[in-house]
């Protein structure tokens, strides 16, 4: 069996059903076995053959064709396509090429189609870059030529399943179990998290699991790009997400109006999945204006490089002093969480920061956790200090929490060194 049996029996299917959208799976199934046996038994080679024939042209048209497979796999967690001939995948940390491939590209062009169309988005030469969200929530990202030399690119990230908790997170060992108490006492008290990391060092992860210490009776806003985030067990939930300018160019919906109409409609709490650009200051002004125990996420090398990286999304979207600025970010932003990735390609929270004051030429932080890394061996999350501003877990009642948890914390790793 080739690629050109592959689109043959394809079409004939098509145009033995005549385009009904209204068949059912059992009908397309049924016109494909039939469209098989038309051709000989002798064509498409064995009976395991020709049942992975029969699933491929069903998913061709029900389904996202060559990409089915790996959608459904749960141990791939993004898919890449770079024209019709190359199409890649990471897998447990590491990205592989795969032995399948797209015999034209006008394969790509349909599956993009079918991907974009239930979310009323647009992509075309004109407009060639777009966001959009597959129905089981994976994000997907397209561009078009001629911004993309080598063909159309497809780039999937997919979620976990149900969500993403603290236990998932701490059983891929992204950071101690005795971290998530802490983390915990944090969030119950309303502090301001700002998780800053590069491209799929889990900042959606840690938002998603950050999320299960809300109180179930409190009210959440989230505003994304495309929707990503899933809280289950927040009823109160409202999710807010951008739209594209339509062919005019007219009635795009922006983070920045997102931020602000979410000020009208009561929130406890404000999660932004991420900013990039002058929805900033909104973000900012929101969260000092009484919405206390808010996230949001940044791209950002460090702690510190996050908030200066805020300064300028801020200085982006209002012309007022830069030391103005400084003080606004300093006031609003409670706590610093940063993501990356180790040489090995896992996953690990690399440090978490206080921050304390601006006096007017440096930001003041307060270095909380800190990974250690070390020659030859596995690095360590090592707690440095303890909290400085404290009035919030006092007031909500997370103090001892959290000075029990941090004597915890430091006893695991006290015993783990005393094994070594």
């Amino acid at each position: 069996m080739n690629r050109f049996d592959k689109q043959k029996l394809r079409r004939q299917v098509l145009q033995q059903m005549d385009g009904c959208r209204y068949a059912t799976d059992e009908d397309i199934y049924r016109e494909i076995d039939r469209a098989i046996l038309r051709e000989g038994h002798v064509c498409y080679g064995t009976l395991p053959e020709k049942r992975n024939l029969r699933e491929q042209i069903f998913h061709s048209i029900r389904g996202f064709d060559l990409l089915e497979d790996y959608l459904k796999d749960d141990s791939v967690t993004e898919i890449m396509v770079i024209g019709a001939s190359k199409i890649f995948i990471e897998k447990n940390g590491k990205i592989e090429k795969t032995s399948t491939s797209f015999s034209e590209e006008e394969e790509v062009y349909r599956l993009i189609d079918l991907m974009l169309a239930p979310t009323n988005r647009i992509v075309n030469e004109a407009s060639p870059i777009v966001d959009g969200r597959l129905p089981d929530g994976s994000r997907v990202h397209i561009v078009l030529p001629p911004v993309s030399l080598d063909g159309p690119v497809i780039t999937i990230r997919k979620f976990q399943k149900g969500g993403m908790t603290m236990e998932k997170l701490i059983a891929y060992e992204e950071f101690p179990p005795e971290l998530a108490e802490i983390l915990a006492c944090l969030v119950r008290s309303r502090y301001n998290i700002l998780i800053s990391g590069s491209t799929n060092s889990g900042k959606s992860s840690l938002i998603n699991a950050l999320a299960g210490y809300i109180m179930a009776d409190e009210r959440i806003i989230t505003i994304e790009d495309s929707a990503e985030l899933q809280f289950y067990h927040v009823d109160n939930l409202v999710r807010l997400e951008t739209r594209n300018a339509n062919v005019e160019g007219m009635n795009e919906i922006t983070m920045n109006d997102l931020i602000k109409a979410s000020l009208r409609m009561r929130p406890t709490r404000i999660i932004v999945g991420e900013v990039r650009g002058a929805e900033a200051v909104s973000m900012l002004q929101a969260v000092s204006t009484g919405h206390s125990g808010s996230f949001s996420s940044i791209h950002a090398n460090s702690c510190r490089d996050a908030l200066r990286r805020l300064e300028t999304m801020v200085l982006m979207g209002m012309d007022i002093p830069l030391r103005a600025v400084q003080g606004l970010i300093a006031s609003s932003m409670d706590i610093l969480i940063h993501l990356g990735r180790l040489p090995s390609g896992e996953r690990r929270l690399l440090e978490i920061s206080e921050v304390l004051d601006f006096d007017g030429t440096e930001y003041h932080l307060n270095p909380l956790f800190h990974y250690e890394r070390r020659k030859g061996a596995e690095g360590a999350l090592k707690a440095e200090k303890l909290m400085v501003h404290t009035d919030q877990l006092v007031s909500y009642g997370q103090y001892d929490g959290y000075i029990e948890a941090m004597e915890k914390f430091n006893a695991g790793k006290k015993d783990v060194a005393e094994q070594k």
